[in-house]
């Protein structure tokens, strides 16, 4: 496509509120634009669709220049070739969902990306839903109809803010999953909105994070949501770590799937959709990690691995400390008690090993 990538500096000015970002994201991937509710991650994404004018700036996807202030460019929405799906999906109620997609792709006729209506339903579980009026549809449904008729729009970039923001826990999963797989066959660069670590944990690449109108930081997303200085957006209690790693084996007896990173291999309830060899990316709380100075016995814990205190920060003015533990090809992070950290006389290179419960993960797939 040429360019350096996605070139976002704007500055806009609205009642009460300012959005200011100067940042490049590279034209690949998921970035998730992160931030509490209320930061400027709609309207960033307005901005770059061209439903918003920034007050001064440069909105460029490559070398094609979407909006420059300097220029006194300004490409309306539909000369951009971003394409929206909107958090309350916005489908045409007089069409059903196969009508919805037939006009998506009739207007795009010519674009051309790849791929097409049949491989769209098929990645996305809508060939039982194509007959039906979109008023006759859940949540969920909608939601990913809507995101089919985005990707049939052919779009040089995907913009989705919040999509699964209204679904309940079950319909958000089930959502999640067809998003997740969408993204992954269809390989078109995306910003993904959303204020849920989960769904950030799980798609995003790299992570832009925004709050009160200014970005803290741009970067891969598993090193975003392991920096300290950054927990008081991210969540102190959400911390932990993203390991990405390969699935080993599955227990069909015990319902468990071993997943190998480096040279530890993790135990946790079976991930049915990942076969073996296919990769894993999970997430693992600081929460959920316990440390010991021996081996312990008779525990139900099913992974206890082996590691070294690499780095250990005492919290000032809390009861707490996080230990980041170093292991053979891959590492964890725990959140215990400034207490628990003297009792045990940890300190920086001791031996210890790290236990995690197997129920305890959240199962990721990349």
């Amino acid at each position: 496509m040429g360019g350096d990538g996605l070139t976002l500096r704007v500055d806009a000015d609205f009642p009460g509120f300012a959005l200011r970002v100067d940042e490049t994201i590279p034209l690949d991937g998921v970035t998730a634009v992160f931030g509490p509710s209320g930061g400027g991650k709609t309207t960033l994404l307005r901005a770059v669709a061209g439903f918003v004018r920034p007050r001064a700036g440069r909105i460029a996807l490559g070398e094609e220049v979407w909006f420059d202030s300097d220029a006194r460019i300004d490409a309306p929405p539909h000369r951009r070739g971003a394409g929206f799906a909107f958090q309350d999906a916005r489908l045409f109620a007089h069409l059903s969902v196969e009508g919805n997609l037939d006009y998506a792709e009739r207007r795009s006729a010519g674009a051309g990306n790849g791929f097409g209506k049949a491989a769209v339903v098929e990645a996305l579980g809508l060939a039982p839903l194509l007959s039906r009026r979109t008023d006759a549809l859940s949540g969920g449904e909608r939601q990913r109809a809507a995101l089919a008729r985005t990707l049939l729009s052919r779009p040089k970039l995907l913009l989705l803010d919040e999509p699964l923001a209204a679904l309940d826990r079950v319909r958000k999963a089930e959502s999640l999953a067809f998003i997740e797989a969408a993204l992954k066959r269809f390989a078109v660069p995306a910003l993904y909105v959303s204020h849920d670590i989960e769904e950030v944990a799980r798609l995003a690449d790299r992570t832009l994070l925004l709050t009160e109108g200014r970005a803290q930081a741009l970067g891969p997303t598993a090193d975003i949501l392991e920096r300290l200085d950054l927990q008081d957006v991210t969540g102190k209690f959400e911390a932990g770590v993203l390991l990405e790693g390969r699935v080993a084996a599955h227990d069909a007896r015990l319902r468990l799937t071993q997943v190998e990173i480096g040279a530890v291999s993790l135990s946790m309830p079976m991930i049915d959709r990942l076969a073996v060899g296919d990769r894993a990316r999970l997430r693992v709380r600081a929460r959920d990690v316990a440390v010991a100075t021996t081996r312990p016995e008779g525990l139900s814990i099913r992974n206890v691995l082996p590691g070294t205190v690499a780095r250990l920060v005492a919290e000032p003015d809390t009861a707490f400390a996080e230990v980041f533990i170093a292991l053979d090809g891959a590492h964890l992070r725990a959140r215990i008690t400034r207490a628990a950290v003297e009792e045990l006389q940890l300190t920086e290179g001791a031996a210890v090993y790290a236990l995690v419960k197997s129920v305890s993960f959240d199962r990721r797939l990349v």
